[in-house]
């Protein structure tokens, strides 16, 4: 063949090509996207546990999607997780938000559970325009800093002492044992600070007397010093907020000092992990715990997203977890209705949520809908109790009475 007639051949090659690239349409559309997740969670150190948790959650969650045909409007574009460990210190998280949006180049961000490491990682996501979903980190500020690309899923702190001082009311009420006297004791990080904060605010309103303020770190190995000021204060209820080991000590060394309270309120976290029943047992036996989420919830689907994810990990879901989980739907309802891995058109389809059904809302509140500050407006919370029954030590539903666990009535005081 002659050089003439090899280009010609050539060139009518290439025009060939190029009749069939657009009787196909963009080669991009044949083929599904993948929508990167990026996730920023702590799986080692002190909240190793529950982040291991939202891991489990959120694995569940996307394979459900995926098995289910992905983002439909991005041609069933799959969802792929990336996980960072935030090792529960702020600036791990951050740097590893540097890293997930500059070098794996996610679509969107979730994380931190701990509120001290979430504060300064959203500020990277808002930074580059990512938008990010806070699944659970209850600190007020984080959606008080005017961001445009944070939504928060989660009650933030000012909700939880809120509705465990209206419990606190309703209990008096219900039982006719008055309370006078409280002891605050938290961890030091923001989010234990956040919340005593607004406990201190409350008690003040509420007229109730603060025998005790101890914040502790949470790597604390000994806690004796602090139950020892607990039992002097002779406080008639005493509120703590805890990550899981400390959770777990804190609870045991009151068992061991033998101080004696009209009741115990915590503020989920570390009381609302598995391994702290087990860890605890009888120790634990009448602790008043606010969370957003429980087992007995009275929601279609609860029972048996619980049931999936037991027979998948090994434990029942909590309040953080499915959290978790349905962050892995609001993203996937927003993607659906963004149609597009623009993170802008994403960040607007974020700020657009309306949504009411389907498998993520196993939550005991009615929807999910951001208000200006990126806050779900609807998110609320229940009240447990740890007690006997006939499968051991449970969890139930006490409050508020609408949803309380039929045939139960709450142990107050404590015997």
């Amino acid at each position: 063949m002659n050089k003439t007639s090899f280009r010609q051949t050539s060139i009518g090659a290439v025009a060939a090509l190029g009749l069939l690239c657009l009787s196909l349409g963009p080669v991009s559309s044949l083929a599904a996207q993948t929508v990167k997740v990026g996730n920023i969670i702590p799986l080692s150190g002190p909240s190793a546990t529950v982040g291991q948790q939202g891991k489990n959650a959120r694995e569940m969650a996307v394979a459900e999607i995926n098995e289910a045909g992905g983002i439909k409007s991005l041609n069933g574009a799959k969802l792929e997780l990336i996980y960072a460990d935030s090792e529960s210190k702020p600036e791990k998280g951050v740097a590893e938000a540097e890293r997930l949006i500059n070098t794996e180049k996610v679509n969107v961000l979730t994380g931190c559970w701990n509120s001290s490491v979430t504060y300064p990682t959203t500020a990277v996501a808002e930074r580059y325009g990512i938008p990010f979903v806070v699944p659970v980190s209850v600190a007020d500020k984080i959606t008080d800093q005017g961001f445009k690309n944070v939504f928060r899923i989660a009650a933030k702190d000012s909700w939880w002492t809120r509705d465990q001082f209206t419990f606190l009311k309703d209990l008096q009420t219900e039982f006719g044992s008055e309370i006078k006297k409280l002891a605050f004791v938290y961890e030091n990080g923001d989010w234990g600070q956040g919340i005593a904060g607004n406990w201190k605010k409350l008690a003040e309103e509420a007229g109730y007397e603060v025998v005790l303020d101890e914040p502790y770190p949470s790597t604390a190995t000994d806690l004796s010093p602090v139950v020892q000021k607990i039992r002097r204060s002779r406080a008639d209820v005493l509120m703590m907020v805890s990550n899981a080991a400390d959770a777990i000590l804190l609870t045991n060394t009151l068992a061991e000092y033998k101080v004696k309270l009209k009741a115990m309120i915590s503020s989920g976290g570390g009381h609302a992990d598995p391994s702290f029943i087990e860890a605890t047992g009888r120790n634990a036996q009448y602790l008043f715990d606010i969370v957003e989420w429980e087992t007995d919830v009275n929601r279609a689907g609860a029972a048996e997203a619980n049931a999936k994810y037991k027979s998948l990990y090994g434990s029942n879901l909590t309040g953080e977890a499915v959290d978790a989980y349905l962050a892995m739907y609001i993203i996937k309802d927003a993607l659906e209705r963004a149609a597009s891995l623009d993170p802008a058109k994403i960040r607007e389809a974020l700020a657009q949520t309306d949504l009411a059904q389907g498998p993520g809302m196993i939550v005991g509140y009615d929807k999910v809908m951001f208000n200006d500050k990126g806050q779900n407006q609807f998110a609320s919370l229940v009240m447990v109790q740890v007690n006997k029954t006939d499968n051991g030590l449970e969890r139930i539903t006490v409050w508020p009475k609408s949803a309380r666990r039929s045939g139960y009535s709450p142990v107050f005081p404590k015997p």
